[in-house]
């Protein structure tokens, strides 16, 4: 086992700020399984300040954890059983046996996140018997908003189990485990969400590398505070084929491209391998993308001919299962958005290093273009994200995006800390109160946030029990 430094911390003391909070969870536990939560987990919630959609393409991205969260009062059960229930009445409970559960990657509701962290720590550790769990859980991320509630949960329940089962495992472990059970539900997504659900330290965003799994300390801007604004707009990624057709149309143009340089394109999936395999700067995969891949979207017909494959060849070296009915990709502005934005992040870090007067003003610009990136080369933008983008900088701030998946979800935003009451009064004006529907839920969904913590657990204490 791994020395408990590397591994998730245990933490002996509840905020105080978080006392009433857990204390009501412990109730519900004791009210539902009759005894005391044996202990807490927790996962963070996370925005991405740049670097959208180009994790699953092998490059680095910069989000930091925010404060709110996924928490579950966890004990064992002598029975072999996953009791699951939510603090939320709208989610109903979940109970099946611990060799009996079903992932559904189809519909998923919310427990089949939790199924996921759970089946991946036991085929991880090859526990052949696994200890049965109840779970009480209470969840402060926005869903379906781009913060990543339903990754929280996977590590969150990736956490439970491996404590539960008496396990320790090194958070970097952990990372990798939960970017990969994850994909049991059907999204073929990068690692962004899981890494920092576990990497991050309170105070500091992190720049998160892959192959392996490493990450560095970002130090943002003094004076600025970043502000996330809730579209509102709800899109579950993994019931949708939007997120995976852009994973494919990038596997393609990869594929394509090396096929171009006459490399064995079937070892080639992702855009960061074929680059470090050609050993180019980011200007020069631009000028080699554009003088490969024609502006027009390509047909399944004309991939297959230049790959030199049938159909049937194509879908098992590039397709997934939700993708298989796709003909048509848009291969030339999906890599040229992984390729500029992935520029993007290096020069955030560098500007965020260096700690010039005018950091600011040229971070702003960089998440300025980032946003245009993503809504017009990579189209996952929508019409309401786009206008709570420019209430956002006709507002002051001094550069605003979308952050996570998008088609919906959040915007995230930098404002100069002394302007962050007057920016988000503005904001609420010009988007939430013009709606009743959305002055309704304005409330959770525009705030400051500051870098927060990482996964961990907290041991019962005397003031917690109930």
């Amino acid at each position: 086992m791994a020395g408990r430094r590397d591994c998730p911390e245990i933490v002996r003391k509840i905020p105080n700020s978080q006392r009433e909070r857990y204390k009501s969870l412990g109730k519900l536990y004791k009210e539902r399984f009759g005894s005391q939560p044996a202990f807490f987990a927790r996962a963070p919630g996370r925005v991405n300040l740049i670097g959208e959609h180009i994790d699953y393409c092998g490059y680095s991205v910069l989000p930091m954890a925010i404060q709110q969260d996924i928490v579950m009062a966890a004990g064992t059960n002598p029975d072999q059983m996953l009791v699951f229930t939510n603090s939320n009445p709208e989610y109903q409970e979940y109970k099946s046996s611990v060799g009996d559960y079903k992932i559904n990657s189809s519909n998923p509701l919310w427990h089949n996140y939790i199924l996921c962290g759970f089946r991946g720590i036991v085929e991880a550790e090859c526990i052949s018997n696994p200890t049965g769990m109840n779970l009480v859980v209470d969840g402060t991320v926005p869903r379906s908003a781009g913060l990543s509630s339903s990754s929280a949960l996977v590590c969150c329940g990736s956490l439970a189990t491996m404590h539960a089962n008496q396990q320790e495992i090194p958070k970097k472990k952990l990372a990798d485990i939960c970017m990969r059970c994850e994909q049991y539900i059907g999204t073929q997504g990068g690692g962004m969400d899981q890494s920092i659900c576990f990497l991050a330290e309170a105070g500091t965003a992190k720049l998160i590398e892959f192959n392996p799994i490493r990450a560095s300390n970002v130090s943002l801007p003094d004076g600025t505070t970043f502000v996330i604004s809730n579209s509102c707009v709800e899109l579950q990624k993994a019931a949708t084929s939007h997120f995976n057709i852009r994973v494919v149309e990038c596997r393609l143009a990869t594929q394509i491209l090396a096929k171009s340089k006459g490399l064995d394109w079937k070892q080639f999936k992702v855009l960061g391998k074929l680059q470090e395999s050609l050993g180019l700067s980011f200007e020069d995969m631009l000028s080699f993308m554009e003088t490969t891949l024609h502006h027009e979207p390509y047909d399944k017909k004309e991939v297959c001919g230049i790959l030199g494959v049938s159909e049937e060849e194509l879908i098992q070296a590039s397709l997934s299962a939700n993708t298989l009915d796709v003909t048509s990709f848009k291969l030339h502005d999906r890599a040229k958005h992984v390729f500029s934005e992935a520029n993007r992040v290096v020069q955030f870090k560098e500007i965020c290093d260096q700690g010039l007067g005018d950091a600011a003003s040229v971070l702003g610009g960089l998440m300025n273009d980032s946003h245009a990136s993503c809504r017009d080369l990579y189209e996952c933008s929508c019409e309401p994200l786009d206008k709570l983008v420019q209430i956002c900088r006709d507002s002051g701030a001094l550069g605003s995006r979308l952050t996570g998946a998008g088609w919906g979800g959040c915007t995230v935003s930098m404002v100069p800390s002394g302007d962050v009451d007057d920016f988000i009064a503005k904001v609420h004006a010009g988007y939430y109160a013009a709606d009743p529907k959305l002055e309704e839920k304005a409330a959770g969904s525009l705030f400051a946030t500051e870098p927060g913590s990482g996964a961990c657990m907290f041991e019962m204490d005397a003031e917690t029990t109930v």
